[in-house]
């Protein structure tokens, strides 16, 4: 049998993630987020607050006997107020950096820890933003918290690389990690930024025009993209990519 772990799993690329998987029965997901809109004979649910510090680091996860596979899917992840730092509040963003980075560099920590000698084809799938490569005004938490992703998992990549040098394969059967942009996706995240102020944000129209001539790409038909490159993980040397690279 192959597990995936999927945060954010209530809506969007999560939802779309959990229910393609969801169409193989070899396969079981375990969704991690605060609601469940996912009922499956396969699926089981997590209800957690993935910006609430607390919660987070009493999360664990479970030993899976005889695994062929085993994933952690980093999915959940918030844009948050779009306005220029001056205006925000501070409990935001403390919130959006625990949801968008301290989140998923848990999780991954508790994922390598707990199954370290796990002899199954295991991996962490970050979604990553463009926005982690260049500045977007009114989104600097948002663009920051991106950019260090990216960074946690080249370092997660290198020691993996550097553990691998010194084990036998026999011993030491690594963590493939990967942090993939998903492009402009019509999600709930479209919506909000469409609701910003010009004032806020100056490139507010081009995201509105997007909307309107069509360019935004379906949640579903995105998830299967990561899903043909996941299959082929063994193959990938990059860490940091664009879905829109493996098109």
């Amino acid at each position: 049998m192959n597990y995936y772990y999927i945060t954010g799993t209530s809506r969007g690329i999560g939802k779309a993630f959990a229910e393609h998987l969801l169409e193989n029965p070899s396969n079981n997901v375990i969704g991690i987020s605060r609601e469940k809109t996912i009922e499956h004979l396969n699926y089981r649910h997590f209800f957690l607050d993935l910006s609430d510090a607390v919660a987070l680091t009493g999360f664990k996860f479970e030993p899976h006997a005889n695994a062929k596979k085993i994933y952690l899917i980093n999915n959940a992840g918030t844009l948050g107020f779009i306005k220029p730092v001056g205006k925000l509040e501070a409990d935001i963003i403390v919130k959006n950096y625990t949801l968008n980075l301290i989140a998923p560099s848990v999780l991954t920590n508790a994922f390598i820890s707990c199954y370290d000698t796990a002899d199954a084809e295991k991996a962490i799938v970050n979604i990553s933003s463009g926005a982690g490569k260049a500045p977007v005004d009114g989104w600097a938490v948002y663009c920051a918290s991106k950019a260090a992703v990216d960074m946690f998992s080249r370092v997660v990549d290198m020691e993996q690389g550097i553990r691998s040098e010194h084990a036998s394969t026999s011993i030491h059967k690594g963590f493939k990690i990967f942090s993939i942009a998903p492009g402009v996706v019509d999600t709930q995240m479209q919506d909000e930024i469409r609701k910003a102020s010009k004032e806020d944000f100056s490139t507010l129209e081009k995201f509105i025009d997007y909307k309107v001539n069509n360019g935004l790409s379906d949640p579903v038909s995105v998830s299967r993209k990561y899903f043909r490159v996941l299959e082929n993980v063994g193959n990938i040397k990059e860490v940091v990519f664009s879905i829109k690279d493996y098109d």
